[in-house]
């Protein structure tokens, strides 16, 4: 297989809503957008983010086109910490605070305006000596 390109797809209710959020939090760049769609671009992010408005009648398969539930938007990034605190002074809405897992993930997730949850993740030193060992 030689895959040429990668997208994540959401369902959410206001497309521009969550198009503008990732643009103006994350650093995405609109690529191009219709009624009811927005592809969104980012240099480092490795797939295309692209929102759908729900209840589409184009959507396959229809069994599939309701909101976005029980999905994770993960991205890692050079400084968690930073990152944090830039969010938060955005007023951001933070849906789990910072903390470290003692497996070394170091993330907090925030939400959009259509409750699609983005996690920003940074690898650290574990803090349980179980896992140091294991990697």
């Amino acid at each position: 297989m030689n895959i040429t390109a990668s997208a994540i797809s959401l369902n959410v209710k206001d497309v521009r809503a969550s198009a503008d959020w990732a643009t103006t939090y994350l650093g995405f760049s609109e690529e191009m957008s219709a009624e009811g769609f927005c592809s969104l671009s980012h240099p480092r992010a490795g797939f295309n983010l692209i929102y759908l408005a729900t209840g589409l009648s184009t959507f396959k398969p229809a069994s599939a086109a309701g909101q976005a539930d029980g999905l994770l938007v993960v991205f890692t990034v050079d400084d968690i910490d930073a990152e944090y605190a830039r969010l938060q002074g955005e007023a951001v809405t933070i849906v789990t605070p910072i903390e470290t897992e003692p497996w070394g993930e170091r993330y907090f997730q925030m939400t959009d305006p259509n409750g699609v949850v983005y996690q920003l993740v940074q690898w650290v030193e574990p803090t349980d000596a179980q896992y140091a060992t294991q990697q």
